[in-house]
């Protein structure tokens, strides 16, 4: 198509004509194209038809200080006109970057020593590996090695992170997993506990699991371990009671790392800072990403402990250079972005905010949910919740996946107005608004939510699908 055909084209059309939407179901995409949004404001976003939308999910769980911040926009601005790249290899450094490393630091939790900034949660991730497997190798323990994630965890997608991630959509024709990358069950109650087993039993449980796979791998083999606090995409699965305690005595016995994968719940997502502060985790390395900017511009960020770096900086001479990092780490822009949502995040007491508005939410959800004849749990904590769908609550009994449930109730859902997410493991539907939300705008989620669960209840109801 030659360049003067283009222009009479709408949004629409070329974007389906030129744009690789990820996560989205291709043929789909090329009959229905996209929905085109155009600004933001507060919790809400609005197409290109001045259609307004509540963003219940934050962008992707990222907007935390919500849309249309000013103060943020100048803050790149300024640094754009400033000087908007210079790179960070070969000891070269700029302000922002060293500000905001030092800022991040002392908020972070544990003994933490340095952070290395990249763009992503799914480049941070892979970022992690590298330093566990460089670490033992200073160590002189070439064989220790393996990673262990958790099955449904979501980590990121790129070779390393998609393979950690334990869904098997990031692995499907894509020859994932790699090998060293291991999966334990997932520490989801409702669905993997032993029938009348309790949380706390059932976190020794998951320990004793843990244990025998590392025993069976041999620790010698063992490098670390990663985490969310709370899982994000793979069903908002809360840690059952004491669960990380547990699942840290196993680590400590085996002389294994820890990284806290704080990519969703870190920056005030749980009503702490970190979601390690929430659970009792104490991580050897942490990564972070979205809410660090609010997804304002794209940063990542490694943490990484006193501990590891003692041995990167001391045993490391005889490589020379350390040999990993992007264009883009410590961009200035970037970090100049995220200074000034933090700025926004601290004068606005928006940690305690989400602490004071997540239990609202979560009752309201529950409150108009948990009983109902086609919701299995409603679970949640702090500003980040899930409702999943069962065919029968009582009996524990899933719909079939053809029947699309949850995708079904996110459509009807959008189109009164609401943005939800269908998450891609069961029937679940995630939630995670901007930590700026009110009571009135939780109050309209669930309104909105209770009307597409029930458009979607008689369609089910039509298709002779008996529910309860």
């Amino acid at each position: 198509m030659n360049v003067a055909a283009t222009h009479n084209l709408s949004v629409e059309e070329m974007d389906k004509q030129s744009v690789f939407h990820p996560f989205t179901a291709l043929a789909q995409h090329m009959e229905t194209g996209p929905r085109i949004m155009v600004r933001g404001e507060g919790v809400r976003v609005y197409d290109n038809q001045d259609r307004a939308y509540i963003d219940a999910l934050a962008g992707l769980w990222c907007v935390n200080v919500g849309y249309g911040r000013d103060e943020i926009a100048e803050a790149i601005e300024r640094q754009a006109k400033q000087l908007p790249y210079y790179h960070s290899f070969a000891s070269m450094g700029t302000e922002a970057p060293a500000r905001l490393a030092d800022r991040v630091k002392r908020m972070a939790p544990g003994d933490m020593s340095k952070v290395f900034f990249g763009l992503s949660g799914s480049d941070a991730n892979d970022t992690q590996v590298k330093l566990v497997w460089y670490y033992n190798n200073l160590l002189g323990r070439p064989e220790k090695k393996k990673i262990i994630a958790r099955n449904r965890a979501y980590h990121g997608v790129t070779v390393a992170a998609g393979s950690l991630t334990g869904l098997p959509v990031l692995h499907n024709a894509f020859d994932l997993p790699l090998g060293r990358m291991l999966h334990t069950e997932t520490p989801h109650h409702y669905w993997n506990a032993p029938s009348g087993m309790n949380e706390a039993d059932f976190s020794r449980h998951l320990a004793q699991q843990l244990d025998d796979l590392i025993e069976r791998e041999g620790p010698e083999t063992v490098a670390a371990f990663i985490a969310e606090p709370v899982m994000g995409a793979g069903g908002v699965i809360v840690p059952p009671e004491n669960y990380f305690q547990e699942i840290q005595k196993v680590l400590r016995k085996h002389d294994v790392l820890l990284i806290a994968d704080e990519v969703i719940c870190g920056f005030g997502r749980l009503g702490r800072m970190f979601g390690s502060e929430v659970f009792g985790i104490e991580p050897d390395l942490v990564s972070v990403a979205k809410g660090i900017t609010s997804g304002y511009l794209p940063l990542s960020a490694c943490i990484v402990s006193e501990k590891v770096w003692k041995v990167l900086e001391e045993r490391s001479g005889a490589l020379g250079v350390f040999g990993h990092g992007y264009t883009y780490t410590s961009h200035p822009v970037s970090c100049a972005a995220a200074m000034a949502n933090l700025d926004i995040m601290e004068r606005e007491n928006l940690v305690e905010a989400a602490a004071k508005i997540g239990p609202y939410m979560q009752e309201r959800l529950r409150a108009a949910f948990s009983e109902r004849a086609m919701v299995g749990e409603v679970r949640g904590v702090g500003v980040i919740a899930a409702v999943e769908f069962v065919q029968d609550p009582a009996g524990k009994k899933a719909f079939d996946p053809s029947l699309k449930v949850a995708q079904r109730v996110a459509g009807k859902a959008l189109n009164h107005g609401l943005i939800t997410r269908a998450l891609p493991n069961g029937d679940a539907l995630g939630f995670s608004p901007p930590l700026i939300v009110s009571k009135d705008e939780i109050d309209q989620i669930v309104q909105i939510l209770e009307r597409a669960i029930q458009e979607v209840s008689d369609e089910l109801t039509r298709e002779n699908v008996s529910i309860g």
